[in-house]
């Protein structure tokens, strides 16, 4: 297996991005997987190593990325140094980023084996997921989408009566990174990218429009996200099919920092379910 870590891709909006490449040695299925983390997520959380490395072993190339505005940095990728950097991020940043790095794909030539011309899948996880929605049903060079506890609707997330307007009057709100401590800002701009960007920010729109392979996992115990929301998302989506599992939280009962020497079953059946999609022809 061929690991890069912390390849520095130069985006859009004045900040880095950071990529790792998974690639088997041995490329003969000609499939790529594209993995976007979620809010307060970053590429090496807890285990997303593990998920990398389990498609290359099935001879898939997977890359991951930290989201330019992600609150992470060059020198410090895991832990949030730059909070001015995630309360200035918002959902047109983050499919700029991941318009980079399939760009930086169809471009770069040091890895033989890494193309835009093979079958790509974009999977994301919790908002993460919306990102890809979107990008997929506005790229032609996706070829099929994951969805893994996924969102339905980026502004019901936040936006509220009583929160916009105390967050339009004073500029910020703050959130707290239960792993840190760390009051985490918002600001503003958020909700104003959302109304801007009403129509291509809307997961359902995207979902309909949708015409190409998409899998929805979720599990029952998701206290993050209903599971009701992965629901909304499989009936607008026309080629999408549903996977619920059974007593999965929101990471699929994994943790940051991940020093189990077992997954549990909830996150491996994930991959297997995962995987029969990618490999399905």
């Amino acid at each position: 297996m061929i690991i890069s870590k912390n390849i520095i891709l130069e985006g859009q909006h004045n900040k880095p991005i950071l990529l790792d490449v998974f690639l088997p040695h041995k490329q003969l299925l000609q499939k790529t997987i594209i993995y976007c983390h979620g809010f307060k997520g970053f590429k090496d959380w807890g285990t997303n190593d593990i998920l990398a490395k389990y498609f290359a072993e099935k001879g898939v190339n997977f890359l991951k990325f930290n989201f330019s505005h992600n609150g992470g940095t060059v020198n410090q990728p895991i832990d949030f140094t730059d909070l001015e950097a995630f309360g200035n991020n918002n959902f047109t940043k983050e499919l700029d980023d991941l318009k980079c790095v399939l760009n930086w794909i169809e471009n770069q030539n040091q890895y033989n084996n890494l193309s835009t011309k093979q079958e790509i899948t974009l999977m994301g996880h919790s908002r993460g997921s919306g990102t890809v929605i979107i990008k997929a049903n506005e790229d032609p060079r996706i070829d099929k989408v994951i969805s893994l506890a996924g969102v339905s609707d980026f502004s019901a997330r936040f936006i509220d009566k009583d929160t916009l307007e105390f967050w339009k009057k004073t500029g910020v709100i703050y959130v707290e990174n239960s792993r840190t401590k760390q009051q985490m800002p918002l600001y503003y701009q958020i909700a104003e990218d959302v109304f801007k960007n009403a129509d291509r920010l809307s997961i359902e729109n995207a979902s309909k429009a949708l015409n190409k392979p998409h899998l929805i996992i979720h599990g029952t115990n998701d206290p993050t996200v209903n599971p009701e929301e992965a629901e909304k998302v499989h009936k607008w989506s026309k080629q999408s099919e549903l996977e619920i599992i059974q007593n999965a939280d929101h990471v699929f009962n994994v943790k940051h920092p991940w020093n189990e020497n077992h997954l549990p079953q909830q996150f491996k059946s994930m991959l297997d379910k995962s995987l029969e999609f990618v490999l399905r022809n």
